[in-house]
């Protein structure tokens, strides 16, 4: 199979690896650095073990002059989605599959507007990686990558299974893909997303009183968007495993943090906003939601002040 992977960060390495045991996998990435460590050295990923191995996928900082490919794996921030794939339009062929890993939901609408909604791929995994140096990962943990899909049944992208489960990935279809990315959103869309608005650890999000209340509205206006979209969870299980996340790691700064910490824009849009653009596609309020995305948008406009004001 015919593989491009854009991002060559920690997950795109670590996917980009080991696909390209079994297949002709191209890195994409606009970081001439780490094309050339690549393209010279190859990529190279540290398991939990302790043990290393080197992989030689190709990689290039532009896609312009090549053919279509099979399938196109997106691992980047989602704000970068639409200009990477807009910069890439050589390798999207008609019959190309646009898969995503990333983090929230409601990819698709971006997708959409380069392929057939029968040709993206909703994928969510257990694995976690880091990044260790530019062109080396750091393989956190393994777990099953779950590949689903927009309309229609899964079963049609069993090739696509079977191609991960030739390099080491070990991977099956699901029809309840959408249902396992909102499991992973309860605590990112709750108390990732006050660490950024306050700038405080994850710890304080349980530990103060009037935060924690704002995080279990979060959590409840999350649960109840889902069930209208035909996800039931419970509730006070899921408020329960968000405080779980805050108590074991009370010092934990999440990426979101850092992202406005830094001055960075963030991905709230497709974590917090996609529960507000559900919220409106099914009729369910989502105030609490509204205003955390407002005020995320409002501190990352910050820099810019700070800048006109030296």
């Amino acid at each position: 199979m015919k593989i491009a992977v854009l991002g060559a960060g920690a997950m795109g390495g670590l996917y980009g690896s080991y696909l390209s045991r079994e297949n002709d996998v191209t890195m994409v990435d606009i970081n001439a650095e780490v094309v050339d460590k690549i393209n010279n050295v190859g990529l190279e990923v540290r398991e939990p073990d302790g043990s290393s191995n080197i992989f030689h996928p190709s990689a290039v900082t532009s896609t312009e002059g090549m053919d279509p490919v099979d399938l196109i794996i997106i691992f980047l921030n989602s704000r970068f989605t639409e200009s990477a794939l807009n910069g890439n339009k050589a390798i999207i062929g008609p019959n190309t599959c646009l898969m995503t890993m990333q983090n929230g939901s409601g990819h698709e609408n971006v997708l959409g507007k380069f392929v057939a909604q029968e040709n993206i791929i909703l994928a969510s995994t257990q694995h976690n990686a880091n990044v260790a140096a530019p062109a080396v990962t750091n393989h956190g943990g393994s777990g099953m990558t779950y590949i689903g899909c927009v309309t229609g049944s899964a079963d049609r992208f069993q090739p696509v299974a079977d191609t991960f489960n030739a390099c080491g990935l070990e991977a099956k279809v699901s029809d309840e893909v959408q249902k396992l990315i909102w499991n992973k959103m309860f605590t990112n869309v709750s108390a990732s997303a006050l660490t950024a608005v306050l700038q405080m650890p994850l710890g304080y999000i349980s530990f103060d009183e009037a935060t924690w209340e704002l995080c279990s509205k979060l959590v409840r206006e999350a649960v109840d968007v889902a069930k209208a979209l035909g996800m039931d969870f419970d509730y006070e299980e899921k408020l329960a495993e968000v405080k779980k996340v805050c108590d074991n790691a009370p010092k934990g700064l999440t990426s979101i943090y850092s992202d406005i910490k830094n001055g960075r824009r963030s991905e709230v849009d497709t974590i917090s906003g996609s529960v507000v653009a559900a919220g409106k596609k099914v009729g369910v309020p989502t105030p609490t939601h509204d205003a955390v995305v407002a005020i995320i948008h409002a501190l990352e406009g910050r820099p810019l002040y700070d800048k006109d004001k030296e």
